[in-house]
């Protein structure tokens, strides 16, 4: 992906033009209401911009996975509602994305307004790229503007046919997931350090297999740190982890002294005999797990040493949480970390990009999330950026700027 070639919306004359905005509204949604408008609030600015500059705006976009066709229960419409609510203005909602139905819609807006049309995913032709499909969703815009990095990881209709037949754009916050991540893994400040966290290895083989490569230390926690310890010959007890990839875990860490990235692992752990709340724990060196225990956590020494590395360090990129940080009192290691990074950050001593869905959640709880330099909403799009992959979304928008 040359990235040089993204042109950005904010360049553009869009008076009077029809704006087919490719967003994601995919929020969580319980009962008729949006439970959590993080994506919906960072979608604001953007959208007041491309109104107050004249443009009719048209957002398009998919929510969840319909299995036959169209389904009331994943209708856009009360998400469309939330947005109005944080736009602060009327917004026309379509039950249609496309055919006589969406086209009338959008062609009787006028400069400054905005419909909102329904899940893309209630036509099997998103998904699978359909040219007859997208040539439909072509006919509702004028200009078309990605804005979803999120979705940015399919070739879909929506996200790569369309950018064959209108001129394309980056959005605001496209540009911005991409600095972010460009940021700290192309031009980074050094020393950098990533965290790579989460259950297991085999679901992050290709991201560390990539930092490896950039990062000068590498912070490995939760359960796939366990996997590590294995490598190492360490007895983990009754913890989860993957001993069919101890060979795999054995070439990274050698690939990664190759490289001169120093992997740090956790050197003491929270333990427990039960996963539940409240269960009696007790803090042990990695070294001396019980065999009827499981690591849930890592310990205080482990948050010591790894703020000490932080601390060495200018640029941080987060992906995953050090332990069962959603069951009381397995996440005190994560938030502990979590608040030193932010601390570091605020401090104007760190740069710290962090994302995926558990991330963001973890952080959230430690009440940081606000105060790293960028937290990305983006999921499977954020981690295939971590392993080097070409994303089809942002490949398509380069491409038709070349």
């Amino acid at each position: 992906m040359d990235l040089d070639h993204l042109k950005p919306i904010a360049d553009v004359d869009v008076a009077n033009k029809r704006v087919l905005v490719r967003a994601d509204l995919n929020v969580p949604v319980k009962d008729g209401t949006v439970t959590d408008a993080t994506r919906l609030t960072r979608l604001v600015p953007g959208l007041e911009d491309l109104c107050a500059r004249g443009a009719r705006v048209v957002v398009i976009s998919h929510f969840g996975r319909p299995k036959a066709g169209p389904d009331p229960a994943l209708s856009l419409h009360p998400v469309a509602a939330k947005l109005g609510d944080l736009l602060g203005r009327p917004i026309q909602f379509v039950p249609d994305c496309i055919g006589q139905t969406a086209e009338s819609a959008v062609n009787a807006l006028g400069p400054g307004e905005i419909a909102v049309l329904e899940n893309l995913r209630f036509h099997k032709g998103e998904e699978k790229n359909d040219p007859d499909f997208a040539a439909a969703l072509a006919r509702c815009g004028d200009l078309y503007v990605n804005d979803a990095f999120s979705a940015a990881h399919r070739a879909h209709a929506s996200t790569e046919g369309v950018t064959h037949l209108l001129p394309s754009y980056a959005g605001p916050l496209m540009l911005e997931e991409i600095e972010a991540l460009r940021r700290v893994l192309e031009k980074p400040q050094r020393p950098t350090a990533a965290l790579i966290g989460g259950a297991k290895v085999s679901s992050k083989i290709p991201v560390l297999e990539h930092l490896i490569a950039k990062v000068d230390k590498l912070l490995i926690g939760g359960g796939m740190a366990n996997t590590f310890l294995l490598s190492h010959g360490v007895d983990v007890g009754k913890s989860l982890a993957e001993p069919d990839l101890v060979g795999t875990a054995r070439e990274i860490m050698t690939a990664a002294k190759q490289r001169g990235c120093a992997v740090v692992l956790p050197v003491d752990a929270v333990i427990a005999r039960d996963f539940r709340a409240g269960e009696a724990h007790a803090v042990v060196p990695t070294l001396a797990v019980p065999s009827d225990a499981m690591i849930l956590d890592v310990g205080p020494k482990s948050i010591t040493h790894m703020s000490e590395v932080l601390k060495e360090c200018k640029t941080l990129l987060w992906n995953g949480p050090l332990g069962a940080f959603e069951v009381p009192p397995f996440g005190e290691g994560t938030f502990a970390l979590a608040r030193e990074a932010a601390r570091l950050t605020k401090a104007g001593k760190l740069v710290t990009v962090a994302g995926g869905g558990d991330t963001v959640a973890a952080l959230n709880a430690a009440g940081v999330a606000g105060d790293f330099t960028y937290v990305s909403t983006a999921g499977g799009a954020f981690l295939e950026w971590l392993e080097g992959r070409e994303l089809p979304g942002v490949a398509a928008l380069a491409r038709a700027n070349a």
